[in-house]
């Protein structure tokens, strides 16, 4: 593919909730530009960017993927993202390079929940947005409805620039407020025309608002209008690139991307009002202690930075890199500064789904896709050498739900770490460990469908297949009163027997102190080559059990007294002296199980907040406190013993149909109440 200028680039995010046809608006773009011989479909696994088993499958993205398409002389990099919120990360990646949001919204649905989280984050971001209208020719479709939801929802900024013509399955064409024409649409070709009668009064008074509401951009513009001079349609345009790249308009476009009405003029609305690179803030950068700004200039040095890393079994990894200033051509040496690993770009790749092609050159403000860059992960910064500098990333989003797993085949253990850190680097919202305390391996993700993908990805590429369980909350044991044991080990054999007398004493500590081991043998009663062996004992002790079964923690064990034999003692003896008189006194302290306590931050709309207070009561949430957010949402932190959240991914997403959302960690251990205790001893036994 030719080189293209910044000038000359738009990068462009289509985002919304899962649903609102934004992989068919790409396609549709693709059909429209002559990119694409045919439109292809979701439901039967014919779309370019669509192009994973997993999502052929489920007919939904999973994944970002990247569907350039030239509109005129410009390129413009459309980047189609998923709608379910378990993939909101790839949404974070996406809008972190580029330019606009498209924002595409049901004419059925309206605004939904991942349409908010969407314009919540390109708020956050700084990122210019322009909303499309979709499935206007659906049944139950209502532009007028959709539209007074976007201004409740979102504001003033919404400013529509075309009114459709036609409801439902009569939706034949647009009302362009710019150029005062209608366009029409039969059997895939377009006409201009006059405004249709029935639509003339409205189309008039809705353009006069939105002309008053573009010239208050430019003052001269506004002077001449306040005169009775009209402006041309060009510079209508003009002045509203402007607010939209400043953020204060969010033009409104309708269209059906199935039938292609409206696709046309919403492929010249991107090439003619979407930010170009070099019309963007730059780059902020870290070099030392100290931030910089990079403009996105071709001659400059290069600099790019990973946002996605695709992980193929055969080819090996794929790296997309945003080129943020220079230009970069094949077998470019960059360094990593994170690493510091220099790293050859041998060959440069554009992708449009999953197809290849190759590029000479790539300059400030393009995407490429590099192969098998050796040290090099999501999020990472490649720069000259000698340029330590790196360009901040968003963190991946947080891990919500876990699930136990373990490989099918004995012998694959290794098979499934390798295939485990393989799927991290393509997805770094997957979080992986190992829990001693239960004997699982954890696999984390973002939610139910997040993992289930995970798992059939792990499959299919990497031939493992696993096996689930239930997540084990891991429990601890205490003591709360004193207690003194004495633990004797004596075993006769052929030759040398086995003989070790401990005498220990248990106490509680201050919970979260752990584990102390105090000496006060005097007199020699057991020799002090021998006491290490004690505690030695002790420790195995505790982490093997004591009375429920849980390792052991916040105890002092002081030992003052014992005995030995000159022959037979041994190391070995008081080790498990050392073991049998804590296990011994461990009955006779009080003991209690620990539970471990989670600090959780529930985010909801003011609307929600009473029924989710009433259902963290129901798992034994003690709220710490709640806090007013902007755009009408209450965070409520709470610490809530952290079995009674195992799901809570899902049922927070049942009980606020999505709008909300949650942030979790591990905050301290508490007793469990003794009427839980039994029940615990009950499920365990069974």
């Amino acid at each position: 593919m030719a080189s293209y200028p910044p000038s000359r680039i738009r990068n462009v995010v289509l985002v919304g909730h899962n649903g609102a046809g934004k992989t068919t608006v790409a396609e549709a773009l693709l059909f429209a530009t002559g990119t694409i011989p045919r439109q292809g479909k979701v439901d039967d696994g014919s779309t370019v960017s669509d192009f994973q088993p997993e999502e052929i499958k489920r007919h939904m993205s999973l994944s970002l993927a990247l569907t350039p398409v030239i509109v005129g002389d410009v390129k413009v990099n459309l980047i189609d993202t998923p709608g379910y919120a378990d993939f909101f990360s790839e949404v974070r990646a996406a809008c972190s390079v580029a330019d606009l949001a498209v924002v595409v919204v049901s004419a059925v649905e309206g605004v939904e929940a991942q349409t908010e989280a969407a314009w919540q984050l390109a708020t956050e971001l700084g990122l210019p947005r322009l909303v499309v209208v979709n499935k206007l020719d659906r049944e139950r479709a209502g532009f007028e409805r959709t539209l007074a939801q976007l201004r409740d929802t979102f504001g003033a900024g919404i400013a529509p620039l075309e009114l459709p013509i036609g409801e439902e399955a009569a939706f034949c064409g647009i009302a362009d407020l710019l150029t005062d024409t209608a366009i029409f649409y039969e059997n895939g070709a377009s006409t201009s025309g006059a405004i249709p009668d029935d639509l003339a009064d409205a189309e008039h008074q809705v353009r006069e608002q939105l002309v008053e509401g573009i010239v208050v951009g430019d003052d001269a513009l506004m002077e001449r209008y306040l005169e009775g001079n009209m402006p041309s349609s060009e510079e209508l345009e003009a002045t509203l690139a402007t607010g939209v790249a400043q953020g204060l308009v969010f033009p409104v476009v309708c269209g059906s991307a199935a039938t292609g009405v409206g696709i046309d003029r919403l492929a010249t609305l991107l090439a003619e009002i979407a930010p170009s690179p070099d019309k963007c803030p730059p780059a902020t950068v870290r070099a030392g202690d100290t931030n910089q700004q990079v403009a996105t200039d071709p001659s400059a040095q290069p600099l790019a930075r990973v946002f996605k890393t695709i992980s193929d079994p055969y080819v090996g990894k794929i790296s997309l890199l945003r080129v943020l200033s220079g230009t970069i051509r094949p077998d470019t040496v960059l360094t990593n500064p994170r690493t510091h690993t220099d790293e050859r770009l041998h060959v440069l790749q554009v992708l449009r789904g999953h197809e290849t092609e190759p590029a000479s050159e790539v300059q400030a403000g393009d995407i490429v896709a590099v192969p098998k860059l050796s040290d090099t992960a999501t999020g990472d910064t490649l720069a000259p050498k000698g340029s330590p500098v790196l360009v901040p990333v968003p963190e991946p989003d947080p891990p919500l739900l876990a699930m136990a797993i373990r490989p099918k085949s004995k012998g694959d253990e290794d098979k499934l770490m390798t295939g485990l850190h393989r799927l991290q680097d393509e997805d770094p919202s997957l979080f992986v460990e190992r829990v001693d305390e239960t004997h699982q391996t954890i696999l984390r993700g973002t939610g139910e469908t997040h993992l289930a993908v995970s798992a059939e990805r792990l499959q299919r590429k990497y031939g493992v297949e696993l096996e689930t369980e239930q997540v084990l909350v891991a429990y601890r044991e205490t003591i709360t009163n004193q207690a003194e044991a004495e633990g004797k080990y004596k075993k006769q054999t052929g030759g040398h027997g086995q003989f070790g007398v401990a005498s220990i004493r248990i106490e509680p500590l201050e919970r979260g102190e752990g584990f102390h081991f105090v000496d006060q043998v005097v007199g020699g009663a057991i020799p002090k080559q021998y006491i290490p062996a004690v505690e030695k004992g002790v420790i195995e002790a505790m982490v093997q059990g004591g009375v429920h079964g849980y390792p052991v923690v916040d105890v002092q064990v002081t030992c003052y007294d014992g005995k030995y034999h000159s022959v037979d003692s041994s190391e070995m003896s008081f080790k498990m002296a050392g073991s049998l008189a804590f296990k011994e006194a461990m009955a006779g302290a009080g003991p209690a199980v620990l539970e471990p306590i989670s600090r959780l931050e529930v985010t909801v709309p003011a609307s929600m907040q009473g029924d989710i207070l009433g259902d963290l009561n129901s798992r034994r949430g003690r709220v710490q406190g709640t806090d007013t957010l902007d755009g009408g949402y209450q965070q409520i932190t709470v610490l809530v013993p952290t079995s009674e959240i195992q799901r809570y991914a899902v049922d927070l997403r049942s009980l606020t149909g999505g709008r909300g959302r949650f942030r979790v960690e591990h905050d301290h251990y508490d007793v469990l109440p003794a009427n839980l205790v039994d029940k615990l001893a009950k499920a365990k036994a069974s």
